[in-house]
């Protein structure tokens, strides 16, 4: 488990003063970004990172799917979490507006759907308008073919999005943005290889966050340039041989998010 246990003073994002242009594509990936978090009963916060993807129903209804990894919300005892929906003010300000959010029912069991071999977990969320259009499509999440077509592999670098310690890069509740490298081959075939490494300082609260590429990040020379925007997969931990972190994130590959919002879907009515 990776998700972040924080003391509870850890303030609330206040406001942002620059909104993200609409047309970047990375900006695009941090306003699908949010902070997941719950406070505890011994008076700490635990959080992590989650995502949103515009998943339509199989009979073509709209939907907003929040993905995260399966550990965020199990370690989440209570039947409510919080999760961090931004508001952008006149002036080009933002607000941070975290929300309810309802993770289990009375009975005390999980609302969410979980992959049965990886810590991927999905759930539909009703979001409000402006997330809802910044739900990344569901093409974006790659495919294990992609990843050969694109030559993704050691030395590529990808973007992640997270709230190290429940922290946020402004007060507005905006996701921090990292930098790493692939560092580990091969990525495929994914049944042999479900998981990768990526190289950045990851911490408690990055779990659940996207690895992803857009034009922002460098492809190794030589290499093919994608033709659009992609999340590679799920921060689900880090590499940690007893105490000592090796600062490198384990990366659970997109087809299992794939997977799980298939397995919603296959529960609906």
């Amino acid at each position: 488990m990776f998700d972040a246990q924080i003391p509870s003073q850890v303030a609330d994002p206040p406001i942002a003063e620059v909104a993200a242009p609409a047309w970047d594509l990375t900006a695009g990936l941090i306003a699908a970004t949010v902070q997941l978090d719950q406070t505890n009963a011994d008076g700490t916060r635990r959080a992590g990172t989650g995502f949103l993807v515009n998943a339509p129903r199989p009979d073509g209804q709209p939907r907003t799917v929040l993905v995260t990894a399966h550990h965020v919300l199990r370690g989440m005892a209570a039947p409510e979490a919080r999760i961090g929906w931004r508001v952008e003010m006149p002036g080009r300000g933002w607000r941070f507006a975290p929300e309810p959010l309802r993770i289990r029912n009375e009975a005390g069991e999980q609302l969410w759907t979980q992959h049965p071999d990886r810590d991927v977990a999905v759930m539909e969320v009703s979001a409000p308008p402006a997330f809802a259009r910044a739900a990344i499509p569901l093409a974006w999440l790659v495919e294990p073919e992609a990843l050969e077509t694109w030559q993704i592999g050691p030395g590529d670098e990808l973007l992640t999005l997270g709230y190290p310690y429940g922290y946020s890069a402004n007060t507005a509740g905006f996701p921090i943005l990292r930098a790493g490298r692939v560092a580990s081959w091969p990525l495929t075939p994914v049944r042999s290889f479900p998981t990768f490494l990526l190289d950045f300082p990851v911490f408690p609260g990055n779990s659940g966050g996207p690895a992803f590429w857009t034009p922002a990040a460098r492809k190794l020379p030589g290499t093919v340039q994608p033709d659009h925007p992609f999340v590679a997969g799920v921060v689900v931990s880090e590499v940690r041989p007893g105490d000592d972190p090796l600062g490198i994130a384990v990366v659970a590959h997109a087809v299992y998010v794939r997977e799980a919002i298939a397995l919603l879907d296959a529960a609906s009515p």
